[in-house]
């Protein structure tokens, strides 16, 4: 006799297809390009399925939040280097955008565009050499304009701005978001981690004024986050471990000072790949007191100008 056992298939229970609930039907799929081939059209033409339903979804809350609650953008360097800046600033100028945080390698990014026309250096081969991260210019002025907000009790982000609007010359002012926030009145803060950053080697660093100035910016990040409550937005914006880091302990201080608030909120990790703290410190455990966490995944210089260009849509009245 074998020792195997068969299912018998004769048995099993089968349903009508009419009975059961299907995910997809005709009117939520892709259309093909007609006449009109605007980016309104091309939005519309996006099938309403998964992560094409959760980008309009976040389109739709951000546009819903602007002018009326805080919307708050956390960047990664990566953001910055692939030439997303007039993006953002573009949601500052439309008073979209209440809050930009930037780890460390987004500010150096943003500060190395403005002052001097260029940034993202050939890490392997400076590496190899010990020249990885040593530019002069980097180094000593973003570290003199650090050391000197730490001497007039100013915030990271507040010191690197004013640092670059006393600069006779700025090439890349046009596509700054550090020198955009001081200028549209936005604040801006700036989030250390020692070590992490190329002008924590010069020979200019000063880790007690890197310290206080970073602190404070942490002490108005938690300021500014209950301006989030019932129906702000949080955007991390390619930083897998810094920025979601900070912002989970600036969460707890401003609920704790706060009566819980801010809860109910949406937030959404957009990156390349799908890190732990994100997830968990973003997306997850900040809205499990209310609201809705997202995970979009894919290039930022491909799914960004997607999310900035049809938040404009939406509130040019468009239909995005």
């Amino acid at each position: 006799m074998s020792q195997y056992r068969e299912a018998d298939f004769s048995r099993l229970k089968t349903v009508p297809i009419a009975q059961r609930p299907n995910k997809v039907e005709p009117s939520l799929l892709a259309h093909p390009p007609g006449a009109d081939r605007s980016f309104a059209a091309f939005w519309d033409a996006l099938p309403d399925i998964l992560a094409a339903r959760d980008l309009r979804y976040i389109v739709q809350q951000i546009a819903a939040a602007a002018g009326k609650r805080g919307v708050l953008v956390m960047l990664g360097g990566h953001v910055i280097k692939v030439g997303l800046g007039p993006l953002l600033l573009e949601l500052l100028k439309r008073r979209v955008i209440t809050h930009v945080a930037m780890n460390g390698s987004a500010a150096i990014h943003d500060f190395e565009l403005a002052a001097y026309g260029g940034t993202s250096e050939d890490v392997a081969a400076g590496l190899s050499d010990g020249t990885f991260g040593m530019a002069e210019e980097t180094g000593r002025d973003m570290n003199a304009g650090v050391t000197a907000g730490a001497r007039d009790r100013l915030g990271a982000g507040e010191a690197l701005a004013r640092a670059l609007g006393e600069r006779p010359s700025l090439p890349g002012r046009d596509v700054s978001v550090l020198v955009g926030c001081a200028t549209l009145g936005v604040p801006v803060t700036v989030h250390a981690a020692i070590g992490a950053e190329i002008i924590h080697q010069h020979p200019a660093a000063d880790g007690a004024a890197l310290g206080a100035t970073s602190h404070r910016d942490f002490k108005r990040l938690a300021g500014a986050l209950p301006d989030l409550h019932d129906g702000g937005v949080v955007l991390n914006l390619g930083s897998a471990v810094v920025m979601p880091e900070v912002f989970l302990k600036a969460l707890t201080v401003a609920r704790n000072l706060n009566g819980g608030k801010p809860a109910n909120f949406t937030a959404c990790d957009f990156d390349m790949q799908r890190h732990y703290r994100p997830r968990v410190n973003v997306v997850e455990r900040p809205t499990l007191a209310g609201g809705r966490g997202l995970q979009l995944t894919g290039h930022h210089e491909i799914l960004l100008p997607l999310l900035c260009w049809a938040v404009l849509e939406r509130l040019d009245g468009h239909r995005a």
